[in-house]
């Protein structure tokens, strides 16, 4: 029953991120990559059934989208094995944005494991929101959270 809920939870976060991408293209936008680095986290589940993945906060950009993205943790489940990268969103432009941030999962080697995609949208400036970008690709062992993109476009 849990992994029916997951599905399509992840199924409706993947429609946003795709009409997202949609208006992100059609109207033209603010977008730049990082490829943040991370460090060492623990192997052992917490109270939330979820094991610590190797995290550490990405350096920042001098400026541009990549620069309002921070990732503030990084996840895999141990039920479904699926990792997630949590991110806070802190909007430095002077206007209220929408945003769509893509992650990229990878083991200590380098390798990568799978993707995910956060988005938020109408976001004031100065506003901080935080977003889950959730992977949906089986991974097992420690793994790190490096920001791949970073897109920003005015909201409406």
């Amino acid at each position: 029953m849990g992994l029916i809920v997951g599905l399509g939870c992840g199924g409706l976060l993947l429609l946003v991120v795709i009409i997202g991408v949609i208006v992100a293209v059609a109207g033209g936008g603010d977008s730049g990559t990082d490829s943040g680095s991370s460090g060492k986290g623990s192997a052992a589940p917490s109270e939330s059934g979820k094991v610590p993945a190797e995290e550490k906060e990405a350096p920042k950009p001098k400026g541009g989208a990549e620069g309002d993205i921070t990732v503030t943790g990084c996840v895999v489940n141990s039920s479904t094995t699926w990792p997630a990268a949590d991110v806070e969103i802190v909007n430095h432009s002077g206007a209220k944005s929408n945003y769509i941030v893509s992650i990229e999962f990878v083991d200590k080697a380098g390798t990568r494991l799978g993707e995910g995609m956060a988005a938020a949208n109408n976001v004031t400036p100065g506003q901080k929101v935080r977003a889950k970008a959730q992977g949906l690709a089986e991974t097992s062992g420690k793994v790190s959270c490096k920001i791949s993109k970073v897109t920003r476009y005015p909201s409406g």
